[in-house]
Parts: C-alpha cells; sequence; structure tokens
C-alpha cells in the first residue's frame, strides 16, 4: 500500500530533522506526493536560502512518485474545508489527506492535528514526531 508524504514529511527528511527515520522507513513502501505538497516542499526549501539547481537535485533524487492533483482531488480537498476548518487545515494539508483517501493510503505528516482530523475524513494519519 503507499504512503502519502505530506510536505512537512518530506521536508524533515530532507533538511534531517526529528522524525526522519520514520519518513525513510516509509521510503520501503511506494511513496507518493501530491504536485501541491511538492511545491510546497520546493517554496520552503527555496525560502530557507536553498539555491534553485540544488532545489532541483534534491527534488530529482526523492525516491516519491508525484501525483497531479486534478479535478477530483480538487474536489475532495474542497470538501474536506467543511471539516478542517476548525483544525486550521490549509489547501495543501487538505490536498494530501485528499490524496490518502483516494489512494485508501495512510498520509504522513509531521503536523499532529492531523491525528485528530485523520478519522474525520476516513484518513489513516501517522505523525512522525
Amino acid at each position: 500500500m503507499a504512503i502519502v508524504l505530506d510536505a512537512s514529511a518530506v521536508l524533515a527528511l530532507v533538511k534531517r530533522e526529528l522524525g526522519q527515520d520514520v519518513v525513510q522507513a516509509a521510503l520501503v513502501s511506494e511513496a507518493v506526493i501530491c504536485t501541491v505538497n511538492l511545491s510546497e516542499v520546493i517554496t520552503r526549501l527555496l525560502r530557507d536560502g536553498v539555491p534553485e539547481m540544488s532545489v532541483r537535485q534534491v527534488i530529482d533524487r526523492l525516491p516519491i512518485a508525484v501525483v497531479d492533483f486534478g479535478s477530483d482531488l480538487a474536489l475532495s480537498a474542497g470538501l474536506m474545508s467543511v471539516i478542517t476548518r476548525p483544525f486550521g487545515l490549509s489547501l495543501g494539508d487538505r490536498a494530501c489527506l485528499a490524496l490518502a483517501h483516494r489512494e485508501n493510503a495512510s498520509a504522513l505528516t509531521a503536523d499532529r492535528a492531523w491525528v485528530q482530523v485523520g478519522p474525520l475524513v476516513g484518513v489513516n494519519v501517522k505523525a512522525i514526531r
């Protein structure tokens, strides 16, 4: 079964933060990320001062399949907004959860609030820390 990675999980791996070992172990499975979340990773790396060429190299080396955020995921993420609003989840958060729901996969994140949200949207959420 696939594991859907949130941007926070990928960033923990790339930046060697707490929880990177959990993400690394998940890469043994078929790991996937939504294009929305990949864009979040790229944005954060650039904001942290990583040069564009290095960002491209980091992204190219990730053993993670990238899934386009199409109209079906957009609808699913949008419909989740009412349920997730009290928890402060962003569009990126909901994009990850929508992909996990569609793929019947677990979502891996550093955001502990997702653990409460997961059952409400039908997704098994695993916190990396």
